[in-house]
């Protein structure tokens, strides 16, 4: 009576049964989820087989023996072989109830639907010897054969059009033929009757045609880099046999005319034979800078893929240089050209000392710019119709070679004052020259010595000369006088340090120059 209502309750119990009830319909989804892998608590045995490619096999796909699953594909991978060729391996999990693999057993993937399924079917081998659990079935033993898939790729959309296109032709090449297609017809057997006696030596291994079609091969690469060269070559070839094929008469005249030709092509032969000996030694001799030239022309064929379009550009060029070449060469003719190129060599000569002493006048110290400068103002003076010339106008005293005398013949040396009332004696002290005679423009290095606005007053004595006759100081010399003020005075305001880099230059005044009589003949009379 109490086991009766155990049972009554445990049955009574919603919550229990419902328990039971997701516990089995767990069970029920695990074990249909993993059916692909095989059943659980089923025993199984691995091995693995080795395939030229997937062919689109996944994992879980079927593997079956005589139309039966005996297991699964348990995982797939690449696997790279010692000689560097890349295969696929499988993974496949059999059951132990179908029984051992012979060794010589072999695998094979088959189509297992239209839509792309595929699985394995294991071909058991007769040998008494098995594979262990974890052996590989090798490649040898495996074939991966066109699938149908694989198949109907080829049919893709560009490979329809074509087919549909030759169709087309085929049709067209065969339509208003058909009396040409029944002679060809009738032709045959007597073709085929002389061919058959070709096709034998063909097929002979004494013709060695494997070797001409290689031999053939090694040609076509050998051309292929110059195809384009060899299609220009016939269409050139065309164009010339055209024009051959309108003129028969010159045809036959040239042929006519190759005999005599010939002859005296052969006499002339012997004549050049030392030449020809020559032209072979030299080309012996050359071989060694070939062998050189191999490793250059890298260097040399862009150059002249460069080259060759300048070259093109240059035949334009040469016509329109032909006109200044022909005027080059009228005045290299003409008679004053070579006394036009005397005198020219003999400014420069005489050009080149005057730019050196001056030229750091304006590049070192600026004077050019202060002269025009001061002249600029010289002309600031307003008057009722513009500017009119600014001057003050100073008297000196009138001695002897002063600085306002003309006609001095000497340096300004205090002399005495000569037919002068006492009125213009009383304008000032003897005159005596303070300064050099020449302002320098730079040191003997280059350096700025711009003396012109900045040398002071001198003292002396300093003189290095004695004038030629002094009256009034018996002979004695008062005048202070230096090439140069001690010392550098540095650049003007505006100038530089230095003489420009690349300047050639001298600090004196080079007096005195002579032109080579070479140069001068012809202008001043030699």
């Amino acid at each position: 009576m109490n086991r009766r209502r155990a049972n009554a309750s445990i049955v009574a119990n919603p919550v229990l049964v419902g328990a039971v009830t997701t516990l089995v319909v767990l069970v029920a989804v695990f074990l249909a989820y993993n059916a692909n892998n095989g059943l659980p608590f089923v025993p199984t045995r691995s091995y693995k087989v080795q395939l030229e490619n997937g062919s689109n096999l996944v994992r879980g796909n079927e593997v079956r023996a005589g139309g039966f699953r005996i297991g699964v594909v348990e995982s797939l991978r690449p696997v790279t072989l010692t000689n560097g060729r890349t295969i696929a391996e499988l993974t496949l999990k059999l059951d132990k109830k179908t029984g051992d693999v012979p060794i010589d057993s072999t695998a094979m993937i088959r189509p297992r639907s239209a839509l792309g399924l595929k699985y394995v079917e294991l071909t058991k081998g007769r040998s008494s010897k098995t594979f262990h659990d974890g052996d590989t079935i090798p490649l040898a033993h495996t074939t991966v054969p066109v699938q149908l898939d694989d198949f109907n790729k080829l049919f893709d959309t560009k490979t329809r059009q074509a087919s549909q296109d030759n169709l087309v032709g085929f049709g067209n090449a065969f339509t208003g033929r058909g009396q040409d297609l029944n002679v060809t017809i009738n032709q045959l057997p007597q073709l085929f009757y002389y061919l058959e006696p070709v096709a034998r030596n063909l097929s002979s291994g004494d013709t060695q045609l494997a070797r001409f079609f290689r031999a053939l091969g090694r040609t076509a690469a050998i051309v292929a880099p110059v195809a384009g060269v060899n299609a220009r070559l016939f269409t050139d070839m065309g164009t010339t046999f055209a024009a051959i094929s309108r003129d028969p008469a010159a045809l036959e005249a040239t042929i006519s005319e190759s005999p005599p030709t010939e002859q005296v092509g052969a006499t002339s032969l012997r004549v050049q034979r030392p030449f020809l000996n020559d032209t072979a030694d030299f080309s012996h001799d050359l071989r060694f800078a070939t062998t050189e030239l191999r490793a250059a022309l890298p260097d040399i064929n862009p150059a002249l893929e460069t080259g060759t379009p300048v070259l093109k550009r240059t035949v334009a060029m040469n016509q329109a240089l032909k006109g200044a070449l022909t005027a080059a060469r009228d005045l290299i003719q003409a008679p004053g050209t070579n006394t036009a190129l005397r005198g020219l060599v003999a400014t420069v000569v005489t050009l080149n000392p005057q730019l050196k002493y001056l030229g750091p006048f304006v590049t070192v110290c600026n004077y050019w710019n202060y002269f025009w400068t001061r002249t600029a103002e010289h002309f600031s003076e307003g008057d009722p119709t513009g500017e009119a010339q600014r001057a003050l106008l100073n008297t000196t005293a009138g001695q002897t070679n002063s600085l306002g005398s003309g006609g001095a013949y000497e340096a300004v040396n205090g002399e005495g004052y000569d037919n002068l009332t006492p009125a213009q004696k009383a304008r000032g002290d003897n005159e005596i020259a303070h300064g050099q005679p020449y302002s320098g423009a730079i040191t003997n290095s280059g350096a700025a010595d711009c003396e012109s606005g900045q040398e002071g007053y001198m003292h002396g004595p300093l003189a290095v000369f004695a004038p030629a006759r002094d009256k009034s100081n018996n002979g004695l010399t008062r005048v202070v006088a230096d090439p140069h003020t001690p010392g550098a005075q540095g650049p003007t305001f505006a100038g530089l340090p230095h003489v420009p880099p690349g300047e050639t230059f001298t600090r004196e005044p080079l007096t005195g120059a002579k032109l080579d009589p070479a140069l001068t003949s012809g202008i001043y009379g030699g």
